[in-house]
């Protein structure tokens, strides 16, 4: 790739904010060339290498994202879901990919980045990892081979700061069991049990979320069946596999026709 395309940080000072940055500045395929913050932001204004206490990048932090998105090709968004949706507005006017890694949105909050995608490319995704999303092809193809005499259990653990539950991981495994079956999540899914909940509901996919220290992300699938147990398992150690598969998300939406993307797509394991 002769051209380097020009990559947007929103959320710049955030754990993957600081991490995107340092992956997109150590690619020899992206440059980076915006850092966005909020309104009022302490790093607003300086050298976005500077605030993140290092050398100085050449790259300001902005909260005028319009300004930065002028200057990009694609830009890498883990933020909050108003945030993103307003980004999405933004990013479809410049034409931008729009890498999405934001959690925690609602089904009307990702309906609503429709519109956006028929200007623009819009990769989303509730978990960027390689690992991740071969575990969710994975899950899917067990779940469809096993059928409902083993129940679904899936049990995440993230760092005591994750302010959603389910991750959005965790549902995107969800809902790739609920493929596999040929059901609907939303009419399977056990997301909290507390007190006397009775015996398990048949065919009913359960949710467990652990919250503590500095875990970065672990997802276990547990496939149970009177006698035996499968599990299918990934476990993140580093939040660049993150920043990676967000970068390569980028570099791979240049040029594809405007339209709704996942990492499935990027990494061609699309059905």
């Amino acid at each position: 790739m002769t051209h380097k395309p020009g990559i947007v940080v929103t959320g710049a000072s955030g754990r993957m904010g600081r991490m995107l940055v340092r992956i997109i500045t150590e690619s020899d395929k992206a440059q980076l060339v915006g850092a966005v913050e909020r309104e009022g932001h302490a790093w607003v204004g300086q050298d976005i290498g500077t605030a993140m206490g290092g050398g100085a990048l050449g790259v300001a932090v902005t909260d005028d994202p319009l300004e930065a998105f002028a200057r990009a090709q694609a830009v890498i968004d883990f933020t909050a879901p108003q945030a993103t949706l307003d980004f999405a507005v933004l990013a479809a006017q410049a034409r931008l990919v729009h890498v999405i890694g934001t959690t925690g949105m609602t089904d009307a909050q990702i309906a609503a980045l429709t519109p956006a995608s028929r200007h623009a490319v819009i990769v989303r995704a509730g978990n960027m990892s390689v690992g991740v999303n071969l575990l969710t092809q994975l899950t899917r193809k067990v779940a469809a081979a096993l059928g409902e005499d083993f129940d679904i259990e899936i049990i995440e653990a993230h760092h005591r700061h994750k302010v959603d539950a389910p991750s959005g991981t965790a549902l995107m495994l969800g809902e790739a069991a609920a493929e596999g079956r040929g059901v609907a999540l939303s009419d399977v899914a056990d997301r909290g049990r507390d007190g006397i909940t009775g015996a398990r509901e048949h065919g009913h996919i359960g949710f467990a979320a652990i919250r503590g220290g500095d875990i970065v992300g672990e997802h276990d699938v547990l496939f149970a069946a009177p006698g035996e147990r499968i599990t299918l398992r990934h476990v993140a150690t580093d939040r660049a596999v993150f920043a990676r598969g967000a970068l390569r998300a980028a570099l791979w939406g240049q040029g594809k026709a405007p339209g709704a993307y996942d990492m499935m797509d990027v990494l061609g394991l699309s059905d």
